[in-house]
């Protein structure tokens, strides 16, 4: 098939790939509608269809933030990459220790907050309790090294010396660790009990 994009292909594109660029994940079709203020996902569905013909991008069917950039699309877009320590896996469907890590990790300036000078470290995502807010098993979270968060933000929180990956909100004495995902149950921990290690500002996803 033909790789000429439209206009319109070549916009929505751009907007996936810059989308993915500041996140580090894809937009939903909703977000993509809404961008291009279309009446129905029937013409997000028409381009996103268009636009896997013509090898730019993949995935994305039935996957929430399923949507995968190419090779051919990657080609020429790289940011340029930092080197940041891999600290190794976090559970983020249950608390366990973090292992910690030896080797360094190339991380694209773009998702450093604060730019390289910043201190940052990336894990390993292991399970799937954060999966409705696009982050899964495999994937890898960058984090911005913090001991406050605010309400609502994805943190690294140590639990007796156990780490978790969750949504962190204070309520009270205690703090609300909540899943991304339907099917958990939130932890709730006294205050005192919690440290916190950092906060997610990126993620990346192996290909």
């Amino acid at each position: 098939m033909d790789d000429f994009l439209t206009e319109r292909q070549k916009q929505v594109l751009d907007f996936v790939c810059e989308f993915h660029q500041r996140r580090g994940i894809a937009p939903t079709h909703l977000e993509i509608r809404r961008r291009f203020g279309y009446r129905s996902y029937g013409t997000v569905h028409k381009h996103l269809k268009l636009l896997r013909q013509k090898g730019y991008l993949r995935g994305g069917w039935n996957q929430k933030r399923g949507l995968e950039l190419t090779e051919k699309t990657l080609r020429g877009r790289r940011p340029p990459a930092n080197s940041v320590p891999f600290h190794g896996r976090i559970a983020a469907g249950r608390p366990i220790e973090a292992v910690p890590g030896v080797d360094d990790l190339p991380v694209p300036e773009h998702l450093l907050e604060g730019g390289p000078a910043g201190r940052h470290y990336v894990l390993e995502v292991e399970g799937d309790s954060m999966i409705d807010d696009g982050i899964c098993d495999g994937d890898l979270v960058v984090i911005a090294e913090r001991d406050q968060a605010q309400s609502g933000q994805v943190v690294v929180a140590l639990i007796d010396d156990e780490a978790t990956l969750k949504r962190y909100f204070p309520e009270g004495d205690s703090i609300r660790l909540q899943p991304a995902n339907r099917e958990m149950e939130p932890l709730y921990v006294a205050a005192d009990r919690l440290r916190l290690q950092g906060i997610v500002v990126g993620l990346m996803r192996r290909y």
